[in-house]
């Protein structure tokens, strides 16, 4: 498949790196886009209009390519865990999330300025944490590695230790469901050709 060159409205080094994997050409922007908050718990919307938010604050300035945007929100009892405040909120967190389950929500938004056209997607994986002690927490938060990222882990990285096992796709929980985003670029592909 042919993939022209996409804006990814993304500071994220993961989802760059997961791109970079699948051989998607690109090229990084920041965006504008504000993260909602959800309050109704419909996740999947909330990470999609979040998405693509993101995706359509760069459009300015990307002269006609594609933008692709992205969101990534963690779900506990049906309760949204974004990005930890402090070192405080990130104890907080993967204490709540020690020995439970929990659902990782991604919404993906594909816009096409020069055809008029938007592609959205979501996905959820169920993660399950295995019970962690106070001296692996500690820990875990002194890396920095919590700091950054929704529910105060990173599987790609030393938070891989922190989980038992994952229901659907891996790629999801790092920021970016990449089967779906390979099938939102084909089907953008396709549609292009028309």
């Amino acid at each position: 498949m042919n993939i022209p060159e996409i804006i990814l409205a993304s500071t994220s080094p993961r989802r760059q790196l997961l791109l970079k994997q699948i051989n998607i050409p690109f090229r990084a922007i920041v965006p504008k886009g504000i993260e909602e908050v959800p309050d109704d718990n419909d996740f999947a919307r909330i990470v999609v209009r979040n998405a693509e938010s993101k995706a359509g604050s760069v459009l300015d300035s990307v002269a006609g390519k594609a933008v692709l945007g992205a969101d990534t929100l963690v779900e506990l009892d049906g309760d949204p865990l974004g990005k930890p405040t402090d070192a405080g909120d990130a104890r907080r967190m993967l204490r709540s999330l020690s020995g439970r389950d929990h659902f990782v929500h991604t919404g993906i938004v594909l816009i096409d300025p020069a055809r008029g056209v938007r592609y959205r997607d979501s996905e959820i994986t169920r993660v399950y944490f295995r019970s962690l002690t106070e001296v692996e927490i500690d820990d875990y938060i002194r890396s920095g590695e919590p700091m950054d990222k929704a529910g105060s882990y990173g599987i790609q990285a030393r938070g891989a230790v922190l989980i038992r096992r994952v229901e659907g796709c891996f790629f999801n929980v790092m920021g970016l469901p990449l089967a779906k985003l390979w099938e939102m670029l084909s089907r953008w592909t396709r549609d292009r050709g028309r």
